[in-house]
């Protein structure tokens, strides 16, 4: 069982699904609708008025426990600052783009070691 804790739908296309098309549908294999609360990284703003600003990214936000049968769908920085701990988190790869270049899904789901 998968579940997506991103805050939008994703689009998972087959293979063979090309870039610059805008029909969301060719190719379409599943959409998998995100959970109401979608998993975030808290943020600790170090205060100050320097560009760039100082920001310090801290513990997973809105995270279920681990769960036998069960993966997440996350944010890449999410998993990535979890990757060491977590082998339940999954993050969309192999991007599809739109023809002005917006990502509308992915071709495949990875698992960030």
């Amino acid at each position: 069982m998968i579940f997506n804790l991103t805050p939008h739908p994703v689009r998972l296309y087959a293979a063979e699904r090309e870039d610059g098309i805008d029909d969301l549908e060719p190719h379409l294999r599943e959409v998998i609708d995100p959970e109401p609360v979608p998993a975030r990284l808290a943020t600790i703003e170090l205060g100050g008025s320097s560009w760039p600003e100082l920001v310090e990214f801290g513990h997973a936000q809105n995270l279920p426990p681990k769960r036998d049968g069960v993966q997440y769908i996350v944010s890449l920085v999410v998993a990535l600052a979890l990757a060491d701990r977590r082998s339940d988190l999954l993050v969309p790869y192999r991007e599809v783009r739109n023809a002005s270049g917006t990502v509308i899904g992915c071709r495949s789901l990875a698992q960030p070691v």
